[in-house]
């Protein structure tokens, strides 16, 4: 941890890092001090200078070096993503495995994506000039991420920034940022320069100094939609990159799978104790099927094991705080104290929240309009596919979505049709890809071709 740490001054106190099963100690990391900021951006400086004179196949081998250390040390990054942030230790490990995935494709980029030659003849009255561009490292790149995938969206923001050849100010989360400091230094042990990456852990006043610095060129954040905007309104002239969450919508029609249906809604609504921006929160399914798969979907919801994430057979741990147990709670009962029915689960225990189905959830409710982050599903049936997209839509936002349909038509419908950054066919809306287009940004339909007998490449 030395390498990392810039000096005593940059620290204000120590924050201590808990097990949110059994709030057993975890380790301290010092507090950066928003203070401390232009000590910050020193370093950061002239991290970017060294990045920006590192060859591009240089990148690649230290992203591809690190992706295979990574690799071979899965088990310890996925416990100690089991012990700082409470992932069961099989979603653990899926996470490390897509860590590795996404180092390997940030350290493919890196070769590729240079620039372009412009055709100027293409032009009258410039038949006699050449042009092309070049693509450029932008400088400092300021990094924040959130809690529930404290491994893989570092990964996130720190592949693709070392690729194209600029340093990091990473703000990770002050709840669990020991997987982001194991991460860097395997970056750093594979021969990444230490000043090409600076770790600043803190609040609200570090990250408000860390994003309206004027020697910050981008800020790539993922987070909620309040911290969002407070980022926008003080970051001035920069680029942004933001996930801000969201309320992912699944419609089941009358002809699909309807036992592949029910799996893959479960598996979507209940992963990372539903502390997943692409969580499966709204339910829609057309009424011929609805009641039998209320009763199929809340049969398999209530086998579910909650409870230890080091056990292998827990299918949903805790969630990342009491706090966050009652601000879930919260909105159930307000649900339900507005009209809506409980179908299973709502009974919370310190960190841990039974996965929860409730239907008649009136449209006005913050459950509905609102992203839960937590395993809460709504049910709600619909009579034609115009029907579902229009309330798919009805909220203000929606990372993903996905429909379960044996109908080709359909299953292009809903791709055009559903606002949502992606949208998944025969799939829960939890389905990602890591080379995939993500965010509102894109529209991207990921596919299970066997559902209309297309032939599988093998």
């Amino acid at each position: 941890m030395q390498s990392l740490a810039l000096s005593k001054k940059t620290s204000v106190a120590e924050i201590i890092i808990c097990n949110p099963f059994d709030g057993s100690f975890v380790g301290t990391i010092s507090e950066t001090s928003a203070d401390s900021v232009n000590l910050l951006l020193e370093r950061a400086n002239r991290g970017a200078q060294i990045a920006r004179s590192l060859p591009r196949h240089r990148r690649s081998a230290i992203l591809e070096k690190a992706a295979a250390t990574v690799e071979a040390h899965k088990e310890d990054f996925a416990l100690l993503i089991v012990r700082e942030a409470g992932k069961t230790i099989t979603q653990a490990r899926k996470e490390a495995t897509r860590c590795v995935n996404t180092l390997k494709l940030s350290a493919d980029e890196a070769k590729r994506n240079a620039g372009e030659v412009i055709p100027f003849d293409s032009y009258a009255g410039s038949e006699s000039r050449q042009g092309w561009y070049t693509r450029e490292p932008l400088g400092i790149i300021t990094a924040i991420t959130p809690y529930n995938d404290p491994l893989n969206l570092v990964a996130h923001k720190l592949g693709p920034a070392i690729a194209g050849g600029n340093a990091i100010l990473l703000k990770p989360s002050e709840l669990t940022p020991l997987s982001a400091i194991k991460l860097v230094e395997v970056l750093l042990e594979s021969g990444l320069p230490e000043e090409v990456i600076t770790i600043a852990i803190g609040g609200a006043d570090l990250g408000k100094a860390l994003v309206s610095a004027k020697d910050v060129r981008m800020i790539s954040f993922t987070g909620g939609f309040t911290t969002g905007e407070a980022i926008a309104k003080s970051a001035g002239i920069k680029k942004l990159a933001m996930d801000l969450g969201g309320n992912a919508p699944v419609i089941v029609m009358e002809n699909s799978d309807f036992d592949a249906a029910v799996e893959g809604c479960v598996s979507g609504a209940y992963w990372a104790a539903g502390q997943n921006c692409i969580g499966t929160q709204r339910i829609l399914v057309q009424r011929p099927i609805y009641e039998r798969f209320k009763t199929e979907f809340v049969a398999q919801t209530a086998e579910l094991k909650t409870g230890n994430p080091m056990e292998a057979d827990t299918d949903v741990g805790p969630m990342i705080s009491e706090k966050a147990v009652s601000r879930a709670a919260a909105m159930v009962e307000r649900a339900i104290a507005a009209g809506a029915t409980l179908l299973c689960g709502h009974k919370p225990s310190g960190t841990l929240y039974p996965p929860t189905v409730l239907e008649n959830v009136p449209a006005s409710c913050g459950l509905w309009n609102e992203e839960v982050f937590a395993p809460i599903v709504i049910l709600r049936p619909f009579d034609e596919l115009d029907e579902a997209i229009q309330l798919a839509n009805s909220p203000e936002y929606s990372l993903h979505a996905g429909i379960f349909t044996n109908d080709l038509e359909e299953a292009l419908d809903a791709a055009n049709e559903i606002d949502a950054g992606g949208v998944m066919i025969n799939d829960s809306s939890d389905y990602r890809f890591d080379a995939m287009p993500f965010g509102a940004a894109s529209n991207t339909a990921a596919w299970d071709v066997r559902a209309f007998g297309l032939p599988m490449k093998t």
